[in-house]
């Protein structure tokens, strides 16, 4: 399987970048993990909801290239899984022929309607709000968890 985390602008934070890169790489070993950077809108004159549009028009464009694929928006408001649960769906969309799994978390002003609309899974890492670079290392780890889970190791413990 692949997964797809389209980001919307660098991540700036050193150490999170650091994180990011850490559990991309170890989830590599699992999966082929693509991390392409996409423009951040900047904040401004525009009004929230066109730079969250332009945003979505941006991450909608990226996934389009993902035929066998699905995609998973995160939001506060999406469906709670643990762990053990994620690791379930992973499994689940490799036993349906799923290639790639396309990630997609939004910017510093969330994800734009249009983008929960074309998800297939609406998931939420917490009830509590991070920032969305703090986002990009938490699922990483997440998914790198899941994997090691699927894999039988002893990183879950």
């Amino acid at each position: 399987m692949r997964f797809m985390l389209p980001f919307l602008g660098k991540t700036k934070k050193g150490y999170l970048d650091e994180g990011i890169r850490d559990y991309a790489d170890r989830l590599s070993h699992f999966a082929q993990v693509e991390t392409p950077v996409l423009k951040e809108k900047a904040a401004g004159k525009t009004p929230d909801d066109k730079i969250k549009l332009l945003e979505a028009e941006q991450l909608l464009g990226k996934i389009d290239q993902c035929k066998q694929g699905i995609v998973i928006a995160l939001d506060p408001y999406g469906k709670m899984v643990d762990s053990e649960g994620l690791a379930t769906l992973l499994g689940r969309w490799q036993d349906r022929g799923v290639d790639t799994a396309a990630f997609l978390i939004g910017g510093h002003l969330g994800l734009h309607q249009s983008v929960l609309t074309r998800a297939d899974h609406v998931l939420s890492l917490s009830k509590m709000t991070f920032t969305h670079e703090m986002t990009r290392m938490l699922l990483l780890e997440q998914l790198y968890r899941a994997c090691t889970i699927q894999a039988g190791h002893k990183y879950h413990k």
